[in-house]
């Protein structure tokens, strides 16, 4: 079918036909009024049951128009959250070299999302939002980015409430999208509040029973969290993300054989449903629930099988640093050398990952001076929320855990 001329218009003609569907882009840019619904309702279905039951939707979209940019980085941005970084930059990639095809609205949708989700680039991301905003003051996206990754990151909560908000006003179906940076600021109360708008609007997605999962656990409400665990393995929601919070607080309270079973399903479900990317991330996290417990040969064990199923940068990540802590250096080492390589725009990788990496790595070695200098350019995100912990449950305040160390060994040696 030949691309028309001002395809937008096209669409936007056609709105009334399709005023039931959702889609935070006015002008979504198709030749196709099916690929646009499918589209449309993928929003829709994202905000309601969770981005794991959206990418079904944009993938029709995608079918019915292989030109559709938005669609490509839509699903980009669901495998994203899913913690499927390969398959995310594969599709975010696609909408930007098509980027040319769209609206201007969608040109800013994409080259943020290419910037901060393909690429990593935080910086230029927020600079691409910051310019969306101004363009485009009620578009929700630029808020949703700056508030879902780019303020976290740098541990600005404040602001991450402040975006969030601004998601909500323009949005009303979003309003506990704030819940999480409540309970970053330990503000448990507020949290709750939001949470208990978005119920009042019958709203419900594995992500909103993970926070309200995460809540309770925070507070030492068993009958709390298994409510939470009930009604994820009642719905068809998101099993495995639900279970993998149950993991690691199991793992906390002490019950590790519990833990190391719970892990294990959580990886034979995600494998199920041929998310191998996820998977490796979920095994990475054990590797370092491991190496931290001091069970070396266990954490050797379950970091080497996260690689086998992903190179992702969080399931190096997680299974460098385990296998790190854990004394093997070797490995570790490249898997350092392998990140910086492929990913040497990523502010995550280049002020967080690398950092606790090559720190630890010094330190093997008895060089705690060079630990310390290592762990400098982490400072600006040391506060911060990290993508391994979005996907993964790791990563957070590791820099800081691993200033305290090297500090305490140079205070000796002196």
């Amino acid at each position: 079918m030949s691309f028309p001329e001002k395809p937008h218009r096209r669409v936007r003609e056609s709105l009334t036909t399709v005023q039931k569907h959702n889609t935070p882009l006015a002008e979504a840019t198709t030749s196709s009024l099916e690929a646009f619904k499918a589209y449309s309702a993928g929003w829709k279905i994202a905000a309601s049951k969770g981005t794991g039951a959206a990418i079904p939707f944009f993938k029709r979209a995608i079918d019915l128009d292989p030109k559709f940019a938005g669609a490509y980085a839509a699903l980009g941005l669901m495998y994203r959250d899913g913690g499927e970084s390969a398959r995310a930059a594969e599709n975010t990639s696609k909408a930007y070299e098509l980027r040319e095809r769209t609206s201007d609205d969608e040109k800013f949708f994409v080259a943020a999302y290419y910037d901060g989700g393909a690429r990593g680039n935080l910086e230029k991301a927020e600079q691409t939002c910051e310019s969306w905003t101004q363009t485009y003051p009620r578009e929700r996206l630029p808020h949703d980015f700056l508030s879902g990754f780019i303020d976290p990151a740098s541990a600005r909560y404040e602001k991450w409430i402040e975006e969030s908000r601004k998601v909500s006003e323009i949005d009303p179906d979003a309003v506990f999208a704030y819940a999480s940076d409540y309970v970053a600021l330990d503000q448990m109360e507020e949290a709750e509040k939001a949470i208990a708008m978005g119920t009042a609007r019958k709203l419900e997605s594995p992500q909103f029973m993970a926070q309200r999962y995460d809540i309770a656990f925070l507070k030492g409400d068993g009958p709390g969290m298994e409510r939470e665990v009930s009604l994820a393995k009642a719905g068809p929601g998101d099993e495995a993300r639900i279970a993998n919070h149950e993991a690691f607080a199991l793992a906390y309270t002490g019950h590790l054989q519990q833990a190391r079973q719970m892990s294990r399903t959580v990886v034979e479900v995600a494998e199920q449903a041929a998310h191998r990317e996820r998977a490796g991330i979920f095994e990475a996290g054990a590797a370092l629930r491991e190496a931290l417990f001091g069970n070396a040969a266990a954490a050797k064990e379950s970091a080497k099988a996260s690689l086998e199923l992903s190179k992702d940068r969080e399931a190096e990540y997680g299974a460098g640093l385990a296998l790190a802590i854990s004394g093997d250096s070797s490995l570790s080492s490249t898997l350092a050398e392998d990140l910086e390589k492929r990913f040497p725009e990523d502010s995550w990788v280049r002020f967080s990952y690398l950092p606790a990496l090559q720190a630890t790595l010094a330190l093997n070695q008895g060089k705690p001076s060079k630990a310390l200098e290592l762990l400098q350019p982490a400072a600006p995100y040391e506060l911060g929320s990290h993508r391994s912990s979005f996907s993964g449950l790791f990563g957070n305040l590791y820099p800081i855990s691993l200033l305290v160390v090297p500090r305490q060994i140079v205070s000796i040696l002196r």
